[in-house]
């Protein structure tokens, strides 16, 4: 049975959603899985609730053990599921997000793209480095299967900068349609069939058919009669002027593309219900809330779990197996998006079974839509450039070439923000030179 260790444990809802998927797959179930965190605390609370499942849900199969000691935790691991947050909401999110408003720059979330998701790739890349020197050493053979943000900037360092056997995941893609179906009144069921691509949080519904009809127009009709406010009138303005439907949220993209967070045209916020410091908010919202969830998870002997969406327990499944699976993964773009960079962290669709992970032939995406990707990626190669050569320089670049920071800030605020934010980093970031 393999071993399935989790990084970032103290993460206790997505830990349960993960290992408690594992844990009611057959194939999985007498699995040995590896909780690892820096804060104990958090950690036993992970270790009781999955407890309480394991007991519950799987006949008490699979072994589960707590680890303050990483390499301990990693040894002889066949997959690393990786959860991490370095900095955690205070300080670095405040931060992240404090002192960009002091230049008159707001955001939404700060996690993916912009001058947030630049910040925690910097102090996150060097941190999942040091992870893959261990993996190297004790489990070199592991898949290591990524779900922090920023996904394509980490990633794509893990993918170019170490031997690690690397996906990214994020349940973007498998959400996208069910959702806007639901959204629409449409209605949804396996004879649907849907393809996207492009690159994480910016991937595009490229077709999307019933038993071969193309459901596209029928979208565009009913998204042009939705007159009420709601959560995703950015990604119906974006499908209304570029054409296409993009996988990840209204909030995510609103800050990712230069049109709709102006201080200069402040109705636009207003007009498309974009919710500023949205990301702070959550972080207040889940951290008021544990108390109340830690009392149902952790002391809950009776707490049950149903399979979730999330990928992690299908790839492990699929190449436990040799059944194969498809997902959406982001790999390097090894020719299978020509029309954009071959640097690129992109995400495909990608075959699993016992021999990996494949990844599939796109083609080239319609030019609008590479057009708009090639902006984000230009931000991702250089912030993970600037992680991995210590150049300061490389982060002035990232920063001005974000598509919502160089549409607000000049040069020189832009290199003061980054100062500041360097400044205020000390202790989370290394060096730079």
């Amino acid at each position: 049975m393999p071993k399935i260790t989790f990084m970032g444990a103290g993460s206790s809802v997505f830990a349960k959603n993960v290992l408690g998927d594992c844990m009611l797959t057959p194939a999985l179930q007498e699995s040995e899985i590896a909780l690892y965190d820096i804060n104990e605390q958090r950690l036993k609370d992970s270790e009781s609730m999955l407890q309480n499942i394991n007991e519950n849900c799987n006949q008490s199969r699979a072994k589960i053990t707590a680890y303050t000691d990483r390499k301990k935790a990693l040894a002889n691991a066949d997959y690393v599921v990786n959860a991490i947050q370095v900095g955690g909401y205070e300080p670095c999110t405040v931060t992240d997000f404090e002192i960009p408003k002091k230049y008159g720059l707001q955001q939404t979330i700060g996690d993916t793209l912009g001058i947030g998701g630049i910040f925690r790739a910097l102090r996150t890349i060097p941190v999942m480095l040091d992870f893959a020197k261990d993996m190297e050493e004790v489990c070199p053979n592991a898949w290591f299967l990524n779900y922090t943000n920023p996904m394509a900037m980490l990633a794509g360092a893990m993918q170019t900068a170490t031997q690690m056997k690397t996906i990214g995941l994020c349940h973007s893609v498998q959400i996208c349609v069910p959702d806007l179906f639901q959204f629409l009144g449409m209605e949804y069921d396996n004879r649907v069939q849907w393809k996207i691509a492009g690159i994480n949080h910016m991937a595009w519904l490229l077709e999307v058919t019933r038993d071969g009809k193309d459901l596209y127009p029928e979208i565009k009709k009913r998204a042009s009669e939705v007159t009420k406010r709601h959560g995703n009138m950015v990604r119906l303005e974006i499908m209304k002027q570029f054409g296409y439907y993009v996988t990840e949220s209204s909030e995510h993209n609103a800050e990712y593309m230069p049109y709709f967070i102006k201080n200069r045209y402040p109705e636009m916020i207003e007009k498309l219900n974009i919710p500023i410091d949205e990301y702070p908010r959550r972080c207040i919202d889940q951290i008021k809330k544990w108390e109340t969830m830690r009392e149902e998870l952790i002391t809950n002997k009776q707490l049950e779990h149903q399979r979730t969406h999330e990928y992690a327990s299908y790839i492990i499944e699929a190449m436990e197996t040799n059944v194969p699976y498809k997902i959406g993964g982001n790999v390097m773009n090894t020719g299978l998006i020509p029309n954009l960079p071959a640097e690129a962290c992109v995400e495909v669709p990608c075959f699993v079974d016992a021999s990996g992970v494949t990844p599939t032939y796109v083609g080239n995406l319609p030019p609008q839509l590479a057009a708009l990707n090639r902006t984000n990626i230009n931000v991702q190669i250089l912030t993970r450039e600037a992680a991995l050569t210590r150049k300061k320089d490389y982060i002035y670049h990232a920063a001005m070439l974000d598509p919502h920071t160089s549409s607000e800030l000049n040069i020189d605020d832009i290199k003061n923000l980054c100062d500041d934010l360097i400044e205020a980093h000390k202790g989370w970031l290394p060096e730079y030179r």
